[in-house]
């Protein structure tokens, strides 16, 4: 029987980054840099102030030199914690990058573990540090690809945490220089620490943002663990109780190491513009687009026809009436019909568009009650490897306009330039962070300022505002 978890472990346990391509090591600066606009910005989200109480209420009495900072505050603790804080903040305002394949978020996990180990341990160079993301990346993907979202969903779960833990204990194990055995241990201690409900959905909690700082926090814990030869399951992947039997019903184990080092999951990787579900994100550039093409006002619609994928119908549009009705901020994030709305009535789906002000306004209310959510065999043909969205405005007056979107802004065929992501950073973090230090960051991040350590970045991203209580 193939050993797909030790297979994959050692492959990741062996790379390097010299056997990285610049392309690669450039993404994974790029999506740093993605991290910490949302994670900084995050921080200031009422749901992330809860976990910085929750620290601050824990907070043992630890040396200095191994405290490790929750970025846009002035609080710091001990690694893990630092590592649920972040990975909480910066996936709570829907705005963090998604792999394609397997409707995951990546970054929020790894680049949480990465910078809160690398805090107190100086020695870890720019290239280790993103090599172990690029590794975390790596195995999070293709578990995810393995184990099947679809499946992930139909069973409850979210795979950005039930997935998300194997990377961050792949990214632990090489930032602490475990041994390809202690890793292969640490997977397995991960696998009883995988975890992630989506009964979010049903309220509009806050759970789903935390996932991710869980993912990163129990990571953490599972690769030190096997530092000190804690034992785990070699075959926690593949296994007869393993998580592809127990997560899904029709897993892929062979997507757990098929073509491995031919290419790299990073490079399939998406960031967000609007502040919402990713399944939304294409709709939205559709409605944006046509709206403006043909100066579209709201009052002028009779009806807007929105083809959403299947993969993501039971996240933003069922049930009926709650996608119709949001009442939270969560709820709205994941509400095809809000998310068309706002975007329509505001010309822009941001964190100033998904908010309580325009859940309850009347105009936004009176154009959600206009779109119509359909299913569209067309837009599946190449679903994963593309997410299109097929929108369709009719008039009054009789005259339509369609809009076929092949891939959503800030897909890999259609990414944030540099630039834009750059300004993406500045329009976020620039909220809490004094403009020159926006570009210290940014000028760090992207390798300008190569005197600076990956130890110095979370400083760097700290604020002088007290830390809530």
């Amino acid at each position: 029987m193939p050993e797909y978890t030790r297979d994959l472990v050692e492959f990741l346990d062996g790379l390097q980054a010299s056997h990285l391509s610049a392309e690669i090591l450039d993404r994974a600066r790029y999506f740093l840099l993605d991290y910490l606009s949302v994670a900084i910005r995050g921080s200031r989200e009422e749901s992330a102030k809860a976990v910085q109480r929750m620290i601050q209420r824990a907070l043992p009495s630890t040396p200095e030199t191994q405290l490790a900072s929750v970025l846009g505050t002035s609080l710091r603790t001990m690694t893990a914690y630092a590592a649920l804080a972040n990975g909480t903040a910066s996936h709570g305002i829907e705005m963090d990058d998604t792999h394609s394949g397997g409707s995951i978020h990546l970054g929020t996990t790894m680049y949480s573990v990465a910078l809160a180990l690398a805090e107190i341990r100086p020695e870890i160079s720019w290239h280790q540090l993103l090599t172990a993301v690029v590794s975390g990346f790596e195995a999070t993907a293709r578990i995810a690809m393995a184990v099947q979202p679809q499946e992930q969903y139909a069973l409850g779960f979210h795979p950005t945490q039930t997935c998300g833990v194997f990377g961050a204990a792949i990214t632990a194990s090489k930032l602490l220089g475990l041994t390809a055995q202690q890793t292969l241990s640490a997977m397995g201690i991960a696998g009883s620490m995988s975890a992630g409900s989506m009964e979010f959905l049903a309220e509009g909690a806050w759970t789903k943002r935390i996932h991710p700082g869980l993912a990163a926090q129990n990571g953490i814990h599972a690769a030190m663990l096997a530092a000190e030869d804690f034992l785990g399951p070699r075959r926690i992947l593949e296994g007869r109780d393993g998580f592809l039997h127990a997560y899904s019903r029709h897993a892929v184990p062979e997507r757990l190491t098929a073509r491995l080092g031919d290419s790299f999951e990073i490079l399939r990787t998406a960031v967000k513009p609007h502040a919402c579900c990713r399944y939304m994100q294409g709709p939205i550039d559709a409605v944006l687009a046509l709206s403006r093409e043909n100066s579209i006002t709201p009052e002028q619609i009779q009806r807007i026809d929105v083809a959403v994928l299947e993969a993501g119908w039971g996240l933003v549009c069922h049930p009926r009436e709650k996608k119709y009705h949001p009442e939270t901020v969560v709820d709205a994030q994941f509400s095809m019909p809000f998310g068309a709305a706002v975007a329509l009535v505001c010309g822009a789906a941001g964190l100033d568009e998904f908010t309580l002000d325009q859940i309850h306004s009347p105009r936004v209310l009176e154009a959600m009650n206009k779109v119509v959510l359909l299913k569209d065999a067309r837009i599946e043909e190449n679903f994963p490897r593309e997410w299109p969205s097929r929108v369709v405005i009719h008039l009054l007056n009789g005259r339509s306009f369609e809009k076929f979107v092949r891939h959503p802004k800030g897909d890999p065929a259609n990414p944030l330039t540099w630039d834009e992501m750059t300004a993406k950073f500045r329009a976020l973090a620039g909220a809490l962070l004094p403009a020159e230090r926006c570009t210290g960051i940014i000028e760090c991040v992207r390798g300008v300022s190569s005197s600076i350590k990956p130890a110095d970045l979370p400083g760097m991203c700290r604020t002088e505002n007290p830390p809530a209580r």
